[in-house]
């Protein structure tokens, strides 16, 4: 075998692993020299970060909020459990964030940590629930109660909240506070029965970027 053949030889061999691995690739096969994905827990600052809201702000704003209702005497001491509204959160800062993600993770909290203390009633659902008992009550489908009796709850407390913020920009970097507010209102009165805040000051050279 001349020198000749033996590079012609080598550079095809060449040739067809890249060609192969190039395949592998676009199949979807690891990159070793990629970078990894880092899984991390919802409540720990990740580093990839900047001055706005994040989700460890979030798990511990939440987390306060809802042990912080529980422990009010119109929920504490209720003889029935009360049934709460959520209302839209009021975002007043420059983040353009998904605000009502707040109230869901309370609600949620509440609802896995606290069954039979506090009730939430699905307004959200109001147009298919009505859809629903007007087809019961033409009889296109069954219904297992009676259907022309009221039974849609009515709420004790509306929740709601509010995030405000401040903003410094110098050519040091950024600087960021936000004060998270939650109020529970008497839907009877209209008194705020209840109302806690969480407050979280950030600095940094980054901004944040929500997508």
């Amino acid at each position: 075998m001349n020198n000749t053949y033996r590079f012609l030889l080598l550079a095809g061999v060449t040739a067809s692993s890249a060609f192969f691995a190039g395949c592998e690739t676009a199949q979807g096969v690891k990159n070793p020299s990629g970078v990894p994905v880092t899984e991390m827990r919802p409540d720990e600052r990740g580093f990839v970060a900047g001055t706005g809201v994040e989700s460890q702000d979030l798990v511990a704003v939440t987390d306060k909020m809802a042990r912080s209702i529980l422990g009010i005497p119109q929920i504490a001491r209720a003889a029935v459990e009360p049934s709460i509204v959520l209302e839209p959160v009021v975002n007043n800062t420059r983040f353009p964030i998904n605000k009502d993600i707040f109230l869901t993770r309370i609600r949620s909290q509440l609802n896995s940590k606290a069954m039979g203390r506090v009730s939430f009633l699905d307004r959200a659902m109001m147009k298919t629930l009505e859809h629903e008992r007007a087809l019961k009550q033409s009889g296109q489908v069954t219904a297992s109660a009676n259907p022309n009796a009221v039974e849609f709850g009515g709420a004790d407390f509306f929740l709601t909240g509010q995030l405000d913020g401040l903003a410094t920009r110098t050519s040091q970097g950024t600087s960021d506070y936000i004060l998270y507010t939650f109020r529970l209102t008497d839907a009877r009165t209209s008194r705020i029965v209840w109302e806690d805040s969480a407050e979280i000051k950030k600095q940094g050279l980054e901004d944040a970027a929500y997508r």
